[in-house]
């Protein structure tokens, strides 16, 4: 499976934050909010990953990421040249992507859960089709929200509804086999001129194979695009990680913990962090500990 993050956008609701940096660059707490859906890809098994942004900001995150060998992966660079949707990362990232399944995840969504590492590589060894993601908000007329049918079965998808028939948001992350690049170069444009992700994901519900996986209680979904949310990210991570001692999508430990780096390459990575920040001295206290615990369930 490929992955592609969409780090694109003019980041309008943050202004004057993104006059000049992009969104996904700026911090949610100690770390990039672009960590945040790289370490996703990254717990899914992903090691081929594809970064899209405005020629702006490429230079930007090539210099923060480079090509991903630092992590154990591969890291490609593609420019949208204007937001245009959601679903022109599946035609941009189409040659990328080839015949593989691909996981297409937003660059401002931010996902952490105890089981959600498991969760997420068990629904990419049954991909079949396409599999979205649901959480429970108590504002669904903001959002994308799934309909399901007595079964359970995804049947529908409603974009900002007046009148919601579920408090299903579907989040920033979608798993889909092979034809979604093609769905998405056949996809009409919306009133506003954009290629909408829904219009992909409705080709899958009408085909019967498009699945919605309920993150429930014990997952947290954040869409970090304004700067309420944005805040509240950066309160949620700096909580948890004072409480637990644990880092949340630190790319170099989830890097080790699942065997992209052995120690020589987190040595190699703590050297390039720097071990004078909390963050390259919370690196060199992984790389001391004996046994390598389980990776699943760091998010």
């Amino acid at each position: 499976m490929k992955g592609i993050v969409l780090a694109g956008g003019s980041g309008t609701r943050l202004r004057p934050l993104t006059q000049v940096l992009s969104k996904q660059l700026l911090p949610v707490f100690d770390k990039p909010l672009i960590y945040y859906p790289m370490s996703v890809l990254m717990l899914a098994g992903i090691r081929d990953i594809l970064v899209i942004s405005s020629p702006d900001h490429m230079e930007q995150y090539q210099g923060l990421i480079d090509d991903g060998s630092g992590l154990g992966i591969n890291v490609q660079y593609a420019v949208q040249e204007e937001p245009r949707g959601l679903a022109e990362a599946l035609i941009i990232g189409r040659e990328f992507v080839g015949d593989d399944q691909v996981a297409l995840v937003l660059g401002d969504n931010i996902f952490h859960g105890h089981d959600f590492a498991g969760l997420l590589r068990e629904q990419v060894a049954q991909l079949s089709g396409a599999t979205l993601f649901g959480y429970s908000v108590a504002d669904p007329e903001r959002y994308g929200v799934a309909v399901l049918d007595d079964g359970g079965r995804l049947v529908d998808i409603e974009e900002k509804p007046a009148n919601p028939r579920s408090s299903l948001a579907v989040t920033g992350l979608y798993l889909y086999d092979s034809r979604a690049c093609e769905y998405a170069a056949e996809s009409r444009p919306s009133a506003r001129g954009e290629l909408e992700i829904t219009e992909v994901n409705q080709r899958f519900i009408k085909d019967g194979q498009a699945r919605l996986v309920n993150l429930g209680r014990g997952t947290t979904w954040l869409d970090a695009g304004t700067h309420e949310s944005l805040l509240e990210a950066a309160n949620y991570v700096q909580v948890l990680q004072k409480r637990q001692g644990v880092q949340i999508a630190c790319l170099e430990e989830v890097a080790y913990r699942m065997g992209y780096l052995d120690h020589q390459g987190l040595e190699a990575a703590i050297e390039r962090v720097g071990s004078a920040s909390d963050y390259g001295a919370y690196l060199r206290r992984v790389g001391a500990e004996e046994p390598l615990p389980d990776p699943v369930g760091r998010g």
